[in-house]
């Protein structure tokens, strides 16, 4: 068990592989609790992860994986991913979390995006889900894997056993991928030091709210850091209980996550921005009949920019079920640092700053009552630093200067794998260029966008997402789904702003019509600044990362092209389809091989 001591967490292990085997060992009740639609629970216990793992690294070893070859997981929220994961580590290889195809409408963006993603890892052999194989043929035949690709019950079985690796903390653990908001997604190459550190610094944060915490809920997803990282590693690291819900479980319902959170009692659950305002447009009183959410005290809100709207919003819905104000926890963290930066001060109401709108695009926080108001992300968290630097990528900046933030600490990557002059960019002197860009005002950290995604118009620079934000609560808005670009056209003397927003399945035809202009107000009542086109589209029209995060540029670069368009209609004859054309990819495979 996992307690604080001197404001260190004492009972870590060296590495991911030694902490499942203390934790098969020590907890026959902890494990993971797979939560279904029906809200009924499959218990797995640490100790049969453990088995499960061994019986997937003998198959690995006998199909001819080499220590420190990287095999790309591609599952669903299920035990498959975890005797995946821990059944590459125990082979001596290095898992490598894809994301599964869940937008069947986009499906030849998926193929393309996820092999360009295997073949960057240097993938040397795939496990898939069963459902998985079924239509991602394709992809396969694109990355070419050299060892393949297999379902695990379709491993070798009956060999001996893998030889156990040593308990190296310098070693690679995993291979995970950068959001890709601006580019394509990197491989990120994190060692056992790096995540058990990051681990350790989640464990602080929770263990001073409650040293007996041993239960968590999630619905992030397992290739995502902040599911699997932020979620898993700690679970396992105090052979605690996990309850997981598949993150489509919670888009289809997410009262879900919530009366999981009430049942088991669980201290700490984080989620992006969206999912809480999500939450705010989806939950209906009748299904929180008997939830008591005072457990909570830790609902981290991150990985995308963070709503004072949908904070205050969410607080004052669920108050009536418990939730405690002071449990709104905004953070700040990216796949190269493992996951968390910064943590607002738990336990404590979130903090806001307005500054002026004008000011701010010239690149200084001077604090208004009649400014925009944006979320304090908090203090670094244990180990870590955080500077604000100028252009020069090289001075750092006094408070209130808005700058490019530079980070270091423990858990940062060991690198991009394999692309010596992207580490080399992002990494300096031991410390992480982030990309993005904020200021710190009374020590605390306010972000204010990627530099990349920064909106210019006239000169000055202004943030995206108290744009987008501004319309989350419109009638027949989809919350979190829109996106701001500046632009300027051929020939103009000026930039455009542009807004694109993804209109709700079932909103009303009068409020579509009264969109456009309703938005174009509501950014202007927020940001003083008017999109000069508001541009109103179908649902899942917007590009997105794997993580579920808005591609801006590539929103950009779709509508200038005449090719930002809604996903394919998918039905029975669709899906029929792609499941022969992945059967023939694997034929054509196999013929290949032989």
């Amino acid at each position: 068990m996992l307690r604080l001591e001197g404001g260190r967490v004492v009972g870590m292990h060296p590495t991911l592989t030694a902490t499942l085997r203390a934790a098969a060992e020590a907890s026959p009740k902890g494990g993971l609790r797979f939560l279904d639609r029906k809200e009924q629970v499959t218990a797995v216990s640490w100790a049969a992860v453990l088995d499960g793992a061994s019986r997937v690294a003998a198959g690995l070893h006998a199909l001819g994986l080499n220590p420190g070859e990287r095999v790309g997981l591609i599952f669903p929220t299920n035990l498959g991913f975890f005797e995946g994961f821990f059944g590459a580590l125990l082979a001596g290889g290095v898992p490598t979390p894809l994301y599964p195809p869940a937008r069947l409408g986009r499906m030849e963006d998926y193929h393309d995006r996820t092999a360009r993603m295997l073949r960057a890892a240097g993938v040397k052999l795939a496990l898939l889900d069963p459902m998985v194989r079924r239509v991602i043929g394709p992809t396969i035949q694109q990355a070419r894997p050299a060892l393949g690709a297999f379902t695990l019950d379709a491993l070798p079985r009956g060999g001996p056993p893998a030889p156990t690796p040593k308990d190296d903390p310098n070693a690679l653990a995993m291979v995970q991928f950068s959001s890709g908001t601006t580019v394509d997604p990197k491989p990120v190459a994190l060692t056992h030091r790096a995540v058990l550190a990051q681990t350790e610094a989640i464990g602080i944060q929770v263990l001073r709210l409650d040293p007996t915490a041993r239960a968590g809920v999630s619905w992030l997803p397992l290739y995502h850091d902040m599911g699997l990282i932020g979620c898993v590693f700690p679970a396992l690291a105090q052979a605690g209980e996990l309850t997981l819900i598949g993150p489509e479980q919670f888009l289809a319902r997410p009262a879900l996550w919530l009366r999981a959170l009430s049942r088991a009692r669980a201290v700490a659950s984080p989620a992006p921005n969206f999912a809480y305002a999500y939450c705010l447009q989806r939950i209906t009183d009748e299904e929180l009949d008997g939830v008591d959410l005072s457990a909570w005290r830790l609902a981290l809100n991150g990985a995308e920019p963070v709503s004072p709207d949908t904070l205050r919003g969410f607080s004052t819905r669920f108050a009536r079920w418990g939730l405690r104000p002071e449990a709104l926890t905004p953070v700040y963290g990216l796949s190269e640092a493992s996951l968390a930066v910064t943590f607002a001060e738990v336990d404590a109401p979130f903090r806001t700053l307005h500054v002026d709108r004008v000011r701010l695009a010239e690149g200084v926080a001077e604090p208004s009552p009649d400014g925009v108001e944006l979320v304090s992300v908090g203090r670094p968290v244990f180990g870590f630093e955080v500077e604000l630097r100028g252009p020069d990528g090289l001075d750092p900046l006094p408070e209130g200067r808005v700058g490019r933030l530079f980070v270091s600490g423990p858990s940062l990557m060991r690198g991009y794998l394999d692309q010596p002059e992207a580490t080399a960019r992002a990494l300096v002197g031991g410390w992480l260029d982030t990309g993005d860009l904020g200021f710190l005002w009374e020590g605390e950290l306010y972000l204010v966008g990627r530099a990349k995604d920064v909106l210019i118009l006239r000169g000055r620079n202004h943030p995206p997402h108290p744009v987008e934000q501004a319309v989350d609560a419109l009638p027949g808005v989809r919350a979190g789904c829109a996106a701001a670009v500046s632009f300027r056209p051929e020939g103009a003397d000026h930039e455009l702003l542009l807004l694109f927003i993804e209109r709700r399945a079932d909103a009303s035809a009068e409020d579509l019509a009264a969109l456009p202009e309703a938005a174009a107000q509501a950014v202007l009542l927020q940001t003083s600044l008017r999109p000069d086109e508001v541009i109103v589209l179908a649902p899942g029209t917007l590009p997105r990362t794997s993580s579920g995060k808005i591609r801006r540029a590539e929103t950009l670069r779709l509508f200038t092209a005449g090719q930002l368009l809604p996903p394919e209609e998918v039905g029975a004859l669709k899906i029929a389809g792609m499941m022969a054309r992945s059967w023939l990819a694997f034929a054509r495979l196999r013929l290949e091989g032989s």
